[in-house]
């Protein structure tokens, strides 16, 4: 049994997080995605933390492993014109190209859409950016935090009575993978049918806005406040903690036989998990929140072997999230991230027959690195 999307080949010219966390969804169903980086401009990901022991190692970065899970790895100097040859028959091999660079940056150097259409004609051609590579924003360059301040999020963060508070996580690139994905998926079921390529265009600050739009329109028209109790309240430990969700006035009035006037004094000497279970009978909407610890050994993550363990000469073995979806007739198989330049010879020699003197020689001259 093979993965769903097997035979699909990517150049993935992506970095960070928007761009990668799209194709390592490709890669772990099946795609042979090919990861094109460069020594001369290491991707930031790699140098993101945590890093294994706390060593700054680019082949060490836990970031950079979980959205590059079952990726093929090569290294093209794309400064340099032999570099972008070899780019161009990776990409007259590839079915879709993927990209997250500046505006302009693709056709500065040689590899924009229009070039490499001319090399394939059914080519599928993804960026990713902030806001988009058309409109009066499109020159805007940034991260998933600049789509989170955009898009509302960061207005809709934090306290109700003090300043917007910006996110700890970059969402912008973890939700606008997801519309890529799809994407890539509808465009190439549109090649299947038409034979035709495509050209897609995927911001962070509209899916953004996709997914938020009822919270916003809310928020505008009534503010922030909150029902009462609702919110989060300490519970027995360090830093652990409940949340309780009090949706009328039937669920207040038997949370308050419960736990009488003050609710945080009442859930402070308590088990989280088992004052979860009992407001959750009693038909009050409440769950303990998860710290890493709890998230790791969730017994339903754990049974629906979510967590899927790798080994990595650098990380040693470890799990990698897989995907939160079941196939009956195909399989899923996450790999391993790749180390930098770990399948130049793979890739260049085996893959696209390029002679194996000439690869040599390429990276002698510092193109392949």
């Amino acid at each position: 049994m093979s993965g769903a999307l097997a035979g699909v080949k990517i150049a993935d010219f992506s970095w960070v997080g928007a761009g990668p966390r799209a194709t390592k969804d490709l890669a772990d169903h099946g795609a042979t995605v090919v990861k094109v980086e460069s020594r001369k401009r290491l991707d930031l990901g790699r140098l993101s933390p945590p890093f294994k022991n706390g060593k700054r190692d680019p082949d060490g970065s836990a970031f950079f492993a979980i959205t590059n899970t079952s990726k093929l790895g090569v290294t093209i100097n794309l400064s340099d014109p032999r570099g972008i040859d070899v780019a161009k028959k990776l990409v007259a091999w590839a079915d879709v190209v993927v990209e997250n660079f500046g505006k302009g940056f693709m056709e500065r150097i040689g590899l924009g859409f229009d070039v490499l259409r001319a090399l394939r004609p059914d080519l599928i051609y993804l960026s990713v950016s902030v806001a988009g590579r058309e409109g009066p924003m499109s020159d805007l360059r940034g991260y998933g935090n600049s789509a989170a301040a955009l898009s509302g999020l960061a207005a809709l963060s934090g306290w109700p009575d003090r300043e917007p508070h910006m996110p700890p996580f970059a969402y912008g690139d973890v939700v606008a993978p997801m519309f890529a994905t799809v994407a890539v998926l509808a465009a190439l079921e549109h090649r299947r049918v038409t034979g035709e390529g495509s050209r897609l265009d995927v911001s962070q600050v509209e899916p953004l806005v996709h997914v938020l739009g009822d919270v916003i329109a809310r928020a505008q028209i009534e503010g922030f406040a909150k029902p009462v109790p609702h919110g989060v309240y300490p519970a027995r430990g360090h830093d652990q903690w409940i949340a309780i969700d009090v949706r009328d006035e039937a669920g207040r009035a038997r949370l308050e036989a419960m736990a009488g006037d003050d609710l945080a004094a009442w859930t402070t000497g308590q088990d989280k998990h088992i004052l979860a279970e009992r407001l959750q009978q009693a038909g009050i909407a409440a769950e303990a929140v998860a710290d890493g610890r709890d998230v790791f050994s969730d017994p339903e993550l754990v049974l629906g072997s979510h967590f899927v363990p790798i080994s990595h000469p650098v990380l040693g073995t470890c799990d990698m999230p897989g995907p939160p979806a079941d196939f009956s007739a195909s399989e899923v198989v996450v790999g391993p991230p790749p180390r930098l330049g770990e399948h130049n010879h793979q890739v260049f020699v085996e893959m696209l027959g390029i002679d194996a003197g000439e690869i040599a020689a390429l990276a002698e001259a510092g193109v392949l690195s």
